[in-house]
């Protein structure tokens, strides 16, 4: 990225990993690997970003509805999404003096080839069903909001994280 475009104005870490787990049955190797994925993978690439972000540039991590809101069977997932969540506010704090802009987006369920993967058809229809918007997100939609919190209509906001779950 450095040598194509010189500086990061925009980051956005969105790897993520989700892992049905029922209660007592999280083996070692789960908790591991999403913490690895969603915690220490989120940490890495600020860490690795920081030395070529602009000051003010914006930083976007990517969170989850279930991070307040968990799924029976989805706590072990939840609480790595609610690490996120804390980075974002602890690093909006610590990285005043180059003005970054760090937030969270916290997506509910979006039909994504994870989330496709994870849940049966009708797993899926019942979660749309849930919704006040009645259906899944699509990504594009997830990106709208992402989008915003890149630009310069997001100038003064910092330390948030705002909810797409329809």
């Amino acid at each position: 990225v450095r040598d194509q475009a010189g500086r990061i104005d925009v980051l956005v870490a969105n790897a993520g990993i989700a892992t049905a787990a029922p209660l007592g049955e999280a083996t070692e190797e789960v908790i591991d690997s999403l913490f690895a994925t969603n915690v220490k993978g989120t940490i890495l690439t600020f860490q690795q970003a920081l030395p070529h972000l602009n000051n003010g540039a914006s930083v976007i991590l990517t969170g989850s509805t279930a991070a307040t809101r968990p799924d029976e069977g989805l706590e072990v997932y939840a609480a790595s999404k609610a690490a996120v969540r804390s980075l974002a506010r602890g690093w909006a704090l610590s990285s005043r003096a180059r003005g970054f802009r760090v937030n969270v987006v916290s997506p509910g369920g979006t039909r994504t080839a994870g989330l496709l993967d994870l849940l049966p058809t009708e797993a899926l229809e019942q979660a749309g069903e849930g919704v006040p918007l009645g259906r899944l997100a699509e990504p594009a939609e997830i990106a709208a909001v992402t989008t915003f919190l890149a630009s310069d209509a997001a100038s003064y906001v910092n330390g948030s994280e705002f909810f797409a779950d329809g």
